[in-house]
C-alpha cells in the first residue's frame, strides 16, 4: 500500500506550491479554530454569578471570538481550493499518462482486453483515485493538525486529564485498524467487478442492434444481472465494514468523553486533590478540546476506509502504466522512398504459442503488383497484414520491404507507406473534411473534395445539411457504406506507395462497388497493392493470387491460371456461384 501511495503522491510533487500552501492555510486555519474554546472558556468565566456578569469583558471576547471564527473558515476555504487544484492537476496528469500509455502498449494487449474495462480504468479508477487519497489527504491532514492542536491546548489547561486521553486515545486505533483490515480484500474485488460490470454494459450498448436482432435481451441481462449481484454482495460487504468504523471509533470517543466530564467536574468541585482545581470555564474548554480531540479519530477511521477502495483502484491504473511498451525505434532509420518491393522469408508467426498459424511463409511481390489474398477464416489472411505494419511482430523469419528489413527501420515510417481501408468503418466526432484529411491535415478543401469526387462520395456529401463541415460521429445516422466510402476518400487524399484493402467494399451495394473498383483501379496504378475479398469476383483482375489455409499458401498464379488447375481456389470460386 506505501508503495502505491508513494506513487500516486510521486504525481504531485510538481504542484508543491499547491501542497505548501494547504499546508500553511490549514495550521492556521485550525489554530484559530482551535483558539475558539479558549475564548468561550474565558466567557463563560465571566459569568460567576448572579448578577456577577463582566459585560465589558464579555464583548471583548465576543468580538474576539467572531473575528477567529471568521478568519478560521476563511483560511479553511482557501486550503480546499488549494487541495481541490492539487488534486485535478494530479489526477489530470495521471490520466494523460494512462491515455497516452494505451496509445504505448502492443496491440495484443488491447485486443486481451474489453473497452470498457480500459475504459473504467482510464476514467473511473482514476477519479476514486482523486477523492479517495487526494481529496482524502485534506481531511487526514487537518485531522493530524487537530489532534496535535488540540492536545497542546488540553495540556495547558491540566495535564493529568490530558493524559488520561492520550492514554485511552489507541482504543480508536486499535478498533478502526482491525476493520480496515477485514474491507481492503472486499474493496480489490470491488474494484475488478465494476471494470467487468463497465466492460459488459458498453460492450451490449455498443452493440445494441445486435443484441435486439438475435434477441439476446434476456441473455444479456441474465450475465449483467450476475456480475451486479456479486458487486452488491462484495460492495454490501465492503460497506459493511467500512461503516463500521466510524461508529465504533464514536462509541470509544463517547466513553472518553465520559471520563474526562467526570474527572474534570471532580476538579470544578474540589473533590479530587489528584486532578486538582478547574474553573467551570475551563472545564467547559477542556470538554470541547476533548470532543475536538476525538472527532478527528472518526474522520481518519473513514479517510482509511476510502483509502483502501481508492488504493485498489490506483493499483488497476499502475498495473496499466506497468505493462511493456512497444520499443522505441526513434533512432532507426526512416523508410524513406518505397519502391514497393516485398518479401516473406521464412516467416513464423501466431497469437498464441500453443496454437500455430503461420508456419514457414515465403513470398515475393515485385513492386506495382496487385496481390489477393483469398482463403477459409482464420487462414491468416488478414494476420499477414498485421505483420506487414508490425501490429505483431513475427516469432522467426524476415519480412523486407524495398529491400530494408522492417525491424530496421521506424514504424511511422513504415506505415505511412501503406494506405489501409479495412472492413470495420471508423469516423472520428469531426467534420467530414476534417475525416477525410485524416491522414494528410494539411490538405486542402480542393484535395479533399477532389478525394471524395474520385470514390463517388461527393453526392450523398452535398446533400448534408452543412456539406463537407457536417459534423459526424460514430451514431451519426451515416450508412455503413457511406462511413466506408469516407475512409476510401482518406487512402485517395494520402496517395501512399502501397495499399491494404481489406474487404473495403464489403459494406457498399454492388452498383456503387463497380464505381469504387474503377477509382481503386486508378488509385493502384503503379502501386503495391494488397486486396483481402471474400467475393472473389472482385480480384479476378490481380496480377497474383495467393490462396491460403491454415497459414500456408497452398496455391499462387493468376485468376485463369488456379481455375485451370481446378484446385482449392476453383472450389472457392465456383462455391461462390453454385445454384
Amino acid at each position: 500500500m506505501l508503495k502505491t501511495l508513494k506513487r500516486v503522491f510521486s504525481y504531485a510533487r510538481p504542484y508543491i506550491a499547491y501542497f505548501v500552501l494547504t499546508v500553511v492555510f490549514a495550521a492556521a486555519g485550525i489554530s484559530l479554530s482551535l483558539s475558539v474554546p479558549v475564548f468561550i472558556g474565558e466567557a463563560v468565566d465571566c459569568c460567576t454569578g448572579k448578577g456577577a456578569v463582566d459585560f465589558d469583558r464579555l464583548l471583548r471576547i465576543v468580538c474576539i471570538l467572531a473575528g477567529a471564527v471568521a478568519a478560521s473558515g476563511l483560511f479553511q476555504w482557501v486550503m480546499s481550493l488549494c487541495t481541490n487544484r492539487l488534486a485535478f492537476l494530479t489526477v489530470r496528469d495521471l490520466r494523460a499518462d494512462a491515455f497516452a500509455k494505451l496509445e504505448r502498449v502492443p496491440l495484443s494487449y488491447i485486443d486481451r482486453r474489453t473497452k470498457g474495462e480500459l475504459t473504467s480504468r482510464v476514467i473511473n479508477d482514476i477519479e476514486i483515485v482523486s477523492d479517495g487519497l487526494l481529496q482524502g489527504f485534506t481531511q487526514f491532514f487537518s485531522g493530524v493538525i487537530t489532534i496535535i492542536g488540540t492536545l497542546i491546548f488540553m495540556m495547558t489547561i491540566n495535564v493529568k486529564i490530558a493524559i488520561a486521553v492520550v492514554l485511552l486515545t489507541p482504543l480508536s486505533f486499535i478498533a478502526a485498524s482491525r476493520i480496515t483490515k477485514a474491507s481492503h480484500d472486499s474493496y480489490v474485488k470491488q474494484s475488478k467487478l465494476r471494470g467487468d460490470m463497465v466492460g459488459l454494459a458498453e460492450e451490449m450498448a455498443g452493440n445494441q442492434k445486435i443484441v435486439k436482432a438475435f434477441v439476446y435481451d434476456k441473455c444479456a441481462e441474465e450475465r449483467f444481472a450476475q456480475i451486479n449481484s456479486e458487486y452488491g454482495k462484495i460492495g454490501a460487504k465492503a460497506t459493511f465494514f467500512s461503516s463500521m468504523t466510524n461508529p465504533t471509533t464514536r462509541f470509544v470517543n463517547g466513553l472518553i468523553y465520559a471520563a474526562v466530564g467526570l474527572m474534570g467536574a471532580l476538579g470544578a468541585i474540589g473533590h479530587s486533590p489528584f486532578i486538582g482545581a478547574m474553573s467551570v470555564g475551563k472545564l467547559s474548554s477542556f470538554l470541547a478540546y476533548s470532543n475536538q480531540y476525538t472527532k478527528p479519530f472518526n474522520e481518519i477511521s473513514g479517510v482509511f476506509a476510502e483509502l483502501q477502495n481508492a488504493v485498489a483502484s490506483a493499483r488497476r491504473v499502475f498495473d496499466l502504466l506497468d505493462e511493456e511498451e512497444v520499443s522505441d525505434d526513434s533512432a532507426m532509420e526512416k523508410l524513406g522512398n518505397c519502391s514497393g518491393e516485398l518479401t516473406f522469408e521464412h516467416v513464423c508467426f501466431s497469437y498464441d504459442p500453443k496454437v500455430k498459424l503461420i508456419q514457414d511463409l515465403n513470398l515475393n511481390v515485385r513492386a506495382g503488383q496487385r496481390i489477393a489474398i483469398v482463403g477459409p477464416t482464420g487462414c491468416g489472411k488478414s494476420t499477414i497484414i498485421n505483420l506487414l505494419l508490425r501490429f505483431y511482430d513475427i516469432n522467426s523469419g524476415r519480412i523486407t520491404v524495398s529491400g530494408r528489413d522492417i525491424s530496421s527501420v521506424t514504424r511511422d515510417s513504415l506505415r505511412s507507406s501503406f494506405g489501409m481501408v479495412l472492413q470495420e468503418t471508423w469516423v472520428f466526432t469531426g467534420t467530414v473534411a476534417e475525416n477525410i484529411a485524416y491522414g494528410v491535415p494539411g490538405a486542402s478543401r480542393e484535395q479533399v473534395i477532389e478525394a471524395a469526387k474520385a470514390v463517388h462520395a461527393h453526392g450523398f456529401i452535398k446533400r448534408l445539411p452543412q456539406g463537407y463541415d457536417t459534423v459526424i460521429s460514430e451514431d451519426c445516422g451515416l450508412s455503413q457504406g457511406q462511413k466506408q466510402l469516407i475512409c476510401i476518400a482518406r487512402i485517395m487524399l494520402m496517395d501512399p506507395p502501397m495499399l491494404i484493402l481489406d474487404e473495403a467494399t464489403s459494406s457498399i451495394d454492388i452498383r456503387t462497388e463497380h464505381r469504387i473498383q474503377r477509382a481503386f483501379i486508378k488509385l493502384m496504378k503503379n502501386k503495391t497493392s494488397f486486396i483481402i475479398a471474400h467475393r472473389l469476383s472482385t480480384i479476378k483482375s490481380s496480377d497474383i493470387i495467393l490462396v491460403m489455409k491454415q497459414g500456408n499458401i497452398i496455391e499462387q498464379g493468376s485468376h485463369s491460371e488456379l481455375m485451370a488447375k481446378g484446385g482449392f481456389y476453383a472450389e472457392l470460386y465456383n462455391s461462390q456461384f453454385a445454384s
